[in-house]
């Protein structure tokens, strides 16, 4: 994206500018923190590189081809051909069981669950250690377990970008750790790019990149190192 700003009630008295001329670009296979201070606008940022928001001005690319005219049909595409999402609370529906969880994406698409789906499903949910769940529902699975079908289903599709709004932010420490290591593993044999926001310097430590943004601008970008990371986790 380039030159990408946004506003919020727009041409009423309270309108409020939260990016400020946004320049990003994450190539294939990238692993990358965001980071910053609370209202530094993360959560905006993401939600426009997720396609859930339209930025004021600016050009967004994705996978090189301009989306910002595209209608909310092409928008809903688009994410479901490109982009994963991994969130805090990992949102599964309560009355399906993990495999139809992990199915939601195909069913979107595809408009049914198909045989494909399930067999892609199946090997997602053996992947991240859940082999023997396939048949329970989110309410008889632990906190780290759901985060892990989330984690497969954010994977369903084969996504070139996953984005990851504070993944591990509601585990304890060892399901955490678990967690992050599964997002990195599958981007080393997956190949598909990550952002990761996330206020844990330890886990933005293990990211390649750091992106850390601040008051709507980027501040610093680049490789991660022991100071980027503990001056920008505040």
């Amino acid at each position: 994206m380039s030159g990408v700003h946004k506003r919020f009630n727009e041409g009423l008295p309270n309108e409020a500018e939260v990016l400020h001329g946004i320049d990003l670009s994450v190539g294939p296979g990238e692993f990358t923190s965001l980071i910053g201070p609370s209202g530094s606008g993360k959560s905006t940022l993401l939600n426009l590189i997720g396609l859930l928001d339209r930025p004021s001005a600016g050009e967004y690319l994705l996978k090189g081809v301009p989306i910002g005219d595209a209608t909310d049909d092409e928008r809903t595409r688009a994410r479901l051909d490109t982009l994963g999402f991994v969130f805090q609370f990992h949102h599964l529906l309560p009355e399906f069981s993990a495999l139809e969880n992990v199915m939601l994406p195909g069913l979107m698409r595809d408009g049914a669950f198909t045989r494909a789906n399930r067999e892609s499903a199946s090997e997602l949910l053996s992947a991240v250690g859940l082999s023997g769940a396939f048949d329970k529902r989110p309410g008889e699975l632990s906190g780290g377990m759901q985060q892990r079908v989330a984690i497969a289903r954010a994977l369903a599709l084969a996504p070139a970008l996953v984005l990851a709004d504070e993944p591990t932010g509601n585990l304890d420490t060892h399901s955490a750790d678990e967690a992050f290591a599964l997002l990195r593993r599958f981007n080393i044999e997956r190949g598909c790019a990550f952002i990761i926001v996330t206020h844990d310097p330890r886990l933005a430590a293990r990211c390649d990149r750091v992106i850390e943004l601040r008051d709507g601008m980027i501040e610093r970008d680049g490789a991660v190192t022991r100071t980027a990371v503990a001056t920008g986790a505040s």
